[in-house]
């Protein structure tokens, strides 16, 4: 396993998540993208709150933004350790800069995310109505039992409540991020985005892999909890 940087809503995030899936015990470090991957991927976030509060306007902190993923991706090729993730995560960081300059609005810099999310959403709901939930799709590639899953209907209800979870993290995001995107309020939607990311990502994914394991904790006990590090 690598420390590499995990955009949550990024394609990187969603190889990690199923390979998370189909393992027999759920680790918060991978979940997360390792310690390293985590600081990665938040400090551009970081940067841009942190610039937009002192100077407000849109360059200062769109320019830092994309100057801290610059040294991110340049301190990568220099150590010799995988760019492919950290790589995936500058490229949301430029989307979110060109829009932001175009725009000239600093909000702009998060439009990308919002859309992201409401994409993933409206998938997974797709999936669901149809009865072929995504998370069912996954588990059933992962165990190489295809489609065997959608005979059986308890598994089918896990499946579909598993992906009910997911969706309600990107129905959560949009929920709490839209109205302070609306509102122009960039400092506090800069800061709702940080937490509601990895953070987010890895409790929800823990809470689809709990339930599409299957398992019935025996009395008196408790599901075991993530293994970390």
């Amino acid at each position: 396993m690598t420390d590499e940087q995990p955009a949550a809503d990024s394609p990187a995030a969603d190889s990690r998540a199923v390979r998370l899936l189909g393992g027999d015990t759920f680790d918060l470090h991978e979940a997360i993208g390792g310690w390293r991957g985590f600081i990665e991927s938040s400090l551009p976030g970081i940067a841009f709150v942190a610039a937009y509060l002192a100077w407000g306007g849109f360059k200062v902190p769109v320019l830092a933004a994309a100057a801290v993923m610059a040294v991110v991706v340049a301190l990568r090729l220099v150590q010799r350790t995988p760019v492919t993730q950290a790589l995936s995560g500058a490229v949301g960081v430029v989307i979110g800069a060109v829009w932001a300059w175009r725009s000239g609005d600093a909000s702009g810099y998060f439009v990308l995310g919002l859309w992201t999310n409401a994409l993933y959403l409206v998938g997974i709901v797709v999936s669901m109505v149809v009865g072929w939930p995504v998370v069912g799709i996954v588990m059933g590639l992962i165990r190489g039992e295809g489609a065997a899953w959608r005979r059986d209907p308890a598994e089918r209800r896990r499946y579909q409540l598993g992906s009910a979870v997911l969706a309600g993290m990107f129905a959560l995001r949009l929920a709490v991020q839209v109205p302070l995107y609306l509102a122009g309020a960039v400092a506090v939607l800069g800061t709702a985005k940080l937490a509601m990311g990895l953070p987010l990502f890895a409790l929800t994914l823990w809470g689809v892999w709990l339930l599409a394991r299957g398992e019935e904790p025996a009395p008196g006990t408790s599901a075991p909890p993530p293994t970390t590090r």
